[in-house]
C-alpha cells in the first residue's frame, strides 16, 4: 500500500482531483483495466484492500465486483515518476471485463500470460472437482498419484531428448509442465513463487559472477 508520504505527494491538482489508476494482474502482469480515483476512493481502496474507483457516470464510489462478485484484491499500489498515475497490482476473483473477458484490453496474450491463465483453470478444477475433468480426477486421487505423474512425464521428457525427437520432446515437456503446476497447486503453491525463487537465484549468481 502507499505510504503516507506517497499519498501526500500525489499530484491531485494536475489531475483535477481524479487520478488514473491502471490495474495489473499480480501473477501474469497483464493489464486488466483502468479507472479513476478521487482521494476518497483511494483511501477506501487502501482501507478495504479491494479496488474502488470513482464512477464518473454515477458520480459516486464504485467498488469493482460489488455487483458481479468479481472483486480485485489489492496486492500493491505504486505511482509513476510524475506522481499523477497509480499502478495497482491485484489478484482478480473472476473476469474483470464486463464483456466476460479477463481484460478490458484486446491485446494479444504472450506465452507467460497463457501459463498463468492455465494456472487459474487448474486451481478452479482443484476447488470444484468437476466429474468430467482430468485435472479434477488427479486431485481426487491425491498427492501420491500427482507426484507419480510428474515423475513419469519427467522420464518421458528425458527419453524424448535422448531420441532427439523434437516433436516428442515438445509434447512431453508440455505434459511435464502441466503436471508440475498441478502438483504445485496440490501443495498450495503456485508458479509465481517458483519464478520469484529463480529471480532470487539469478540475482545471487549475478553478484558472484557479474
Amino acid at each position: 500500500m502507499l505510504t503516507k508520504n506517497s499519498l501526500l505527494n500525489l499530484n491531485w491538482t494536475k489531475t483535477n482531483g481524479m487520478i488514473p489508476a491502471i490495474i495489473q494482474d499480480y501473477f501474469s502482469n497483464e493489464i486488466l483495466m483502468h479507472g479513476y480515483m478521487n482521494k476518497e476512493a483511494l483511501l477506501k481502496t487502501q482501507k478495504d484492500g479491494l479496488v474502488t474507483f470513482y464512477s464518473r457516470t454515477k458520480n459516486s464510489l464504485w467498488t469493482k465486483g460489488e455487483t458481479s462478485g468479481n472483486y480485485l484484491k489489492v496486492i500493491k499500489i505504486s505511482t509513476d515518476c510524475d506522481h499523477d498515475t497509480l499502478l495497482i497490482l491485484v489478484v482478480s476473483t473472476g473476469k474483470t471485463c464486463h464483456l466476460g473477458n479477463v481484460s478490458c484490453f484486446f491485446s494479444k496474450k504472450n506465452n507467460i500470460n497463457f501459463l498463468f491463465e492455465l494456472e487459474k483453470i487448474i486451481e478452479n478444477r482443484k476447488n470444484k472437482l468437476l466429474t468430467n475433468s482430468y485435472t479434477s480426477s488427479l486431485y481426487k486421487l491425491g498427492t501420491s498419484r500427482i507426484a507419480q505423474k510428474v515423475g513419469e512425464e519427467a522420464i518421458e521428457t528425458i527419453l524424448a531428448a535422448m531420441k532427439k525427437n523434437k516433436n516428442e520432446l515438445i509434447n512431453e515437456s508440455s505434459d511435464l509442465i502441466y503436471h508440475l503446476i498441478v502438483l504445485l497447486h496440490d501443495q498450495n503453491l503456485n508458479l509465481n513463487l517458483v519464478l520469484n525463487n529463480l529471480k532470487k537465484r539469478r540475482k545471487k549468481d549475478s553478484s558472484i559472477n557479474p
